[in-house]
């Protein structure tokens, strides 16, 4: 076959491979874990203006860290951002493809980036840093016979790119040192600039560590790569060795057997593609996904969606579990419906504070919601201080504006709104709520700003989360018309199994609404029952009375020791009761 054939096949064949690469890349995120992206867009502040890139560009790695961040911005819609990490995973496939000669190969980084990724905490400046690593290596080995060009890389280059794209830049050194001396004419000169290359690499990184106040091994592991400081992830070691490996070793071997047979490659590849359609999905731990997803649907205040989201898999975690509360009483369906799903005592309603930047910002919009606005205001400042890379925070920026929108905070506001007015996808939301600062009309008329600064207390109090059930009430007196408060007032002492305490606060919320669901009557029909009283028929409907006494009876005839004897009442508050 004719050499120039050979090249059509070769570029047909790449795209052939690249192409299905970003779609499934592409279907991946869009489709199967949008949330993963809101995740990652949340934790960061992009702001454009000088001032920024200045601020990234004096750390090493500013540029990929900066890069990463413009591109993590478009992560605020799952189809932009999905096409961004499509586009970005094909791209490391092509620099990696022209660095083998070996399209089957070329697609060991992609695949094992990927799994990696499946740690939430794993930042996109890796995956851009890689690429700009790979796009040097390219670069080298076009000038691998030029003394000069070897000469200035070694110097020059490689302290720079160190500055750049951070410790990724040790992959570009390695491939001087180890694999561009196998293909030079001038073998000898091209390792020793190599072992340059790689010298003046470390003694960047021993220079910048005295300079920077930052701890010593974040030099080395990257200060922009992950979430967590001082941790580094094995695969972010082992991509840039699979890489070396394959150019060392592999290429020519692999190369050797693909212009042998087409099929052979095509095996190669098959396999590769299997093993990474069974274990990349074994990189996104479950739990914790279906935790980012509760998060992603409580912001956006999706209550329906969490609603769907319970009924089609249980919740059992803390977090999920109340996430799924508020979400039923913000459609006003708690009292009837809380049961039906799995309960985690008062933990459920409101989990305790932890210092974790995950999970303050859910708890914080609990607060928010019922109507404690400055309790949301500290939990979200709480989160912000609680992201391990001391970053800013695009989410916690919106409700600290909303907050002292609506105590009245206008100057505090308009800080932060002229922050968001720099941002991309927040810019318009800044400028319009701007509108609202100091007019009292509008922010009055507003459905969710004007209902906060109804339901909200004018005054600062401070509370244990262990008496939450009595700032609900002073909330529910203070305004009637807060369905929430009221609901998790009378949730609140049935998940802690407190009968006689629910039925007090039965009764302040009788004399001042009428409010009787399904869970509501049940609980003041076993109130009655356990004194032996039949239940007023203006509070306990006959359905609920009449089920009442078949689980009276159930219990009563072995249900304590047989509990299959009342599982047709497993979704009422009677089973709650009486099962541990």
């Amino acid at each position: 076959m004719p050499t120039h054939m050979k090249k059509s096949l070769s570029r047909h064949g790449a795209w052939l491979i690249a192409l299905p690469l970003g779609i499934g890349v592409w279907l991946f995120w869009a489709m199967a874990y949008p949330h993963a992206l809101f995740y990652h867009e949340q934790f960061q502040l992009f702001l454009f203006g000088n001032g920024y890139l200045s601020t990234c560009l004096a750390e090493p790695g500013g540029l990929a860290r900066w890069t990463a961040e413009l591109l993590v911005q478009f992560y605020n819609n799952p189809y932009y951002g999905a096409t961004v990490l499509a586009l970005l995973f094909m791209l490391i496939y092509g620099f990696t493809r022209q660095l083998l000669q070996c399209s089957s190969a070329a697609l060991l980084p992609p695949f094992l980036l990927w799994y990696a990724m499946g740690d939430e905490n794993v930042l996109l400046a890796y995956a851009v840093a890689l690429a700009m690593a790979l796009a040097v290596c390219l670069g080298v080995r076009a000038v691998r016979n030029s003394r000069w060009g070897l000469t200035l890389l070694a110097v020059a280059g490689m302290p720079l790119l160190y500055w750049l794209i951070g410790p990724m830049a040790f992959l570009p050194a390695l491939y001087m040192a180890v694999v561009l001396p196998m293909s030079a004419t001038r073998r000898i000169f091209t390792a020793v600039m190599g072992l340059l290359a790689l010298l003046t690499a470390i003694a960047t990184v021993l220079v910048a560590s005295h300079l920077l106040p930052y701890p010593t091994d974040r030099f080395w592991i990257g200060i922009s790569y992950y979430r967590v400081p001082q941790v580094l992830p094995l695969l972010f070691v082992v991509i840039p060795v699979v890489v070396l490996l394959c150019c060392a070793l592999c290429k020519r071997l692999l190369a050797a057997a693909a212009k042998r047979s087409q099929l052979a490659a095509a095996a190669v590849t098959a396999v590769l593609v299997a093993l990474a359609v069974l274990l990349i999905p074994r990189g996104f731990d479950a739990k914790k996904y279906e935790l980012i997803g509760y998060d992603y649907l409580v912001r956006t205040a999706q209550w329906k969606a969490i609603i769907s989201k319970a009924e089609q898999q249980q919740p059992d975690l803390p977090m999920s579990v109340a996430a799924t509360n508020l979400a039923l009483a913000m459609e006003h369906q708690l009292g009837e419906r809380a049961f039906q799903f799995f309960q985690r005592g008062t933990q459920g309603l409101l989990p305790p504070f932890e210092r974790n930047f995950a999970t303050t910002q859910l708890t914080g919009e609990i607060y928010f919601r019922l109507g404690l606005v400055n309790t949301a205001q500290r939990f979200a400042f709480e989160a912000m201080e609680a992201l391990p890379n001391y970053a800013k925070s695009v989410r916690v920026m919106r409700r600290l504006a909303e907050t002292n929108l609506v105590n009245g905070q206008y100057a505090v506001a308009r800080k932060y709104l002229q922050l968001l007015e720099k941002t991309l996808f927040y810019r318009k939301w800044a400028q319009q709520t701007m509108t609202l600062l100091g007019n009292e009309e509008a922010i009055d008329s507003h459905p969710l700003y004007g209902h906060m600064r109804k339901v909200r207390l004018q005054e600062d109090i401070l509370f244990s989360d262990k008496e939450i059930d009595r700032i609900c009430g002073q909330l529910f007196l203070h305004n009637k018309q807060n369905t929430v408060a009221m609901q998790y007032l009378l949730m609140w002492p049935l998940m802690n199994r407190d009968i006689p305490t629910f039925m007090q606060y039965a009764q302040v919320v009788q004399n001042n609404t009428i409010y009787r669901p399904r869970h509501i009557e049940e609980a003041i029909c076993y109130a009655f029952g356990m004194q032996q009283q039949r239940p007023p028929q203006e509070l306990v409907s006959e359905p609920v009375a009449t089920q009442f006494l078949k689980f009276a009876n159930a219990y009563n005839q072995g249900g304590r020791q047989n509990p299959a004897l009342l599982q047709p009442f497993k979704n009422t508050v009677w089973y709650y009761l009486v099962s541990k």
